[in-house]
């Protein structure tokens, strides 16, 4: 239970000058009344369990907003709607051969690649390298190493998509190629 410390004078104001406005919106975010009375309450307890800390927030409506932004967010990925699939869609038998042919596949499109993309590309993502590692390595910053690894995978994307013949799915996994 929270002590009634110097901290909860603070947090009943920020609370009474900006509950309305995060309710409404809230309200629109979910749709419905029960989700909205669920997720403000839960708004409130963090901000409860932040005690002295939220009085020194500058800027409480900014952090109730962004909070109750993420307890949204949440939300929704715990509610996805399960999607069955249509009687028209089939399952193809061939996509084990799919993946094995598209494992032929790639170390030919790497070998074509520059030979940063190859590296970046294999460390990081073939053998897991974590991105601050690589940049520690390469004598790069992490942002630098983000950017790199993020257009050597597009590099890649479009080097498959043409050599390979390679469509992604609507979720980004491959469904089909046809190798060259």
């Amino acid at each position: 239970m929270v002590q009634p410390t110097g901290s909860l004078p603070c947090l009943m104001k920020a609370w009474k000058m900006h509950e309305h406005e995060l309710y409404c919106w809230l309200l629109r975010q979910t749709g419905n009344q029960a989700d909205t009375d669920d997720l403000i309450q839960e708004t409130f307890l963090r901000a409860i369990r932040q005690q002295r800390k939220f009085c020194s927030i500058v800027n409480t409506r900014a952090w109730l907003f962004e909070v109750a932004r993420h307890l949204v967010i949440d939300k929704s990925r715990r509610q996805r709607p399960y999607q069955p699939l249509h009687d028209g869609v089939c399952i193809q038998d061939n996509a084990p051969e799919t993946v094995d042919s598209l494992a032929e596949c790639l170390p030919r499109i790497l070998d074509k690649m520059t030979e940063d993309d190859r590296t970046i590309l294999t460390l990081c993502d073939l053998e897991g390298m974590k991105q601050a590692d690589f940049a520690d390595r390469s004598g790069l910053t992490l942002a630098a190493t983000k950017s790199r690894l993020l257009r050597a995978r597009e590099r890649l994307h479009k080097k498959l998509s043409s050599d390979c013949q390679v469509r992604l799915d609507e979720y980004g996994r491959v469904c089909c190629f046809t190798p060259r």
